[in-house]
């Protein structure tokens, strides 16, 4: 009997954790179709907003106004400012790259993770993991393709994210201890509004826009009023957004942390579908392979943790709020 709640948990997980990466990888999707036309700020503070609303009613039924008391102000600043740096290197690359070359430069954020544990958390790294993470970082180069014509230096710009996301997975590690995740999640959205409409006080006239470069001028555009299109997409990426928190919650709380985390890249193979069918996207030879080693290689590290019967990463940890 006890088996069968546990395969229960661990398929309802499993269910969770793939609507979670479907609803960020639609969310990431069309943050890309409308980077040409609007500022990030200006995306970031209406996605916000919505999800600031999602995540309230969630806090509603997860113990309502109580759990937003906290006694430690000070990291989830912290973990809100390496979060914004992940969210603005991320999107930012999204206007240059395509949506599967960003995700998985992305996704070496694991096993930076694995690396930054030792000096940073103190813990013991063996061989098979350390194999792990050269193999996922010689994925990241030949990806990178440094020296080359096909150079993109954009292409340093989600590798800057996952290192912030992976600084900011290791605060949360300590934070999460006494924190929920639902707590968590409404700071980092008041911590969006806030930093998007000082951005947008700063730079939002345009006038260091126009540089010619996609991610630059992603960054620096001017805000402008959105139609009723555009402006609605802006408003499902914060429904999407508040999704993913809801369903990555859901999946962390009732099933083992490390048979979860392996199913986060779906999101790679789901970002090659929209990459090739909204934008004709296919990723070469080169960019396959590179894909292929880091993903094996973030696997290992899952499969590692759990044969050791540790948890890599908080009981209830931050939702991926990009």
């Amino acid at each position: 009997m006890l088996g069968a709640i546990r395969s229960d948990a661990t398929v309802q997980g499993i269910a969770c954790m793939l609507g979670a990466m479907l609803a960020l990888s639609l969310n990431d999707a069309i943050v890309k179709w409308i980077s040409g036309e609007y500022a990030l700020h200006e995306i970031v503070f209406v996605r916000s907003t919505v999800a600031l609303a999602v995540t309230l009613a969630y806090v509603a039924f997860d113990g309502g106004v109580a759990v937003l008391r906290t006694r430690r102000p000070a990291m989830h600043l912290m973990r809100s400012f390496l979060l914004m740096l992940m969210n603005m290197g991320f999107f930012a690359a999204l206007a240059t790259l395509t949506l599967a070359q960003t995700g998985a430069l992305f996704f070496v954020a694991p096993l930076l993770i694995t690396a930054l544990s030792a000096p940073m958390l103190g813990e013991r790294i063996g061989p098979w993991r350390w194999g792990a993470v050269l193999v996922g970082m010689a994925g990241m180069v030949v990806m990178l393709r440094p020296g080359t014509q096909a150079f993109e230096p954009a292409a340093l710009l989600p590798v800057g994210a996952a290192a912030a996301y992976a600084l900011m997975q290791i605060l949360t590690r300590r934070l999460g201890a006494t924190e929920r995740a639902s707590t968590m999640a409404f700071y980092i959205q008041i911590s969006f509004l806030a930093v998007s409409l000082l951005i947008g006080f700063a730079v939002g006239d345009g006038r260091f826009g126009g540089t010619g470069h996609p991610s630059l001028d992603f960054l620096l555009r001017a805000w402008v009023p959105p139609d009723v299109a555009d402006l609605s997409l802006m408003a499902v990426c914060g429904v999407l957004i508040g999704i993913v928190g809801i369903l990555l919650s859901q999946a962390y709380r009732i099933a083992e942390a490390t048979l979860m985390a392996p199913f986060e890249y779906a999101y790679l193979p789901l970002a090659v579908l929209w990459g090739v069918t909204v934008w004709g996207d296919w990723p070469d030879g080169i960019a396959l392979a590179g894909i292929a080693l880091i993903a094996g290689a973030g696997m290992v590290v899952f499969w590692r943790e759990t044969v050791r019967g540790r948890v890599i990463a908080a009981r209830d940890p931050l939702p991926r709020q990009r």
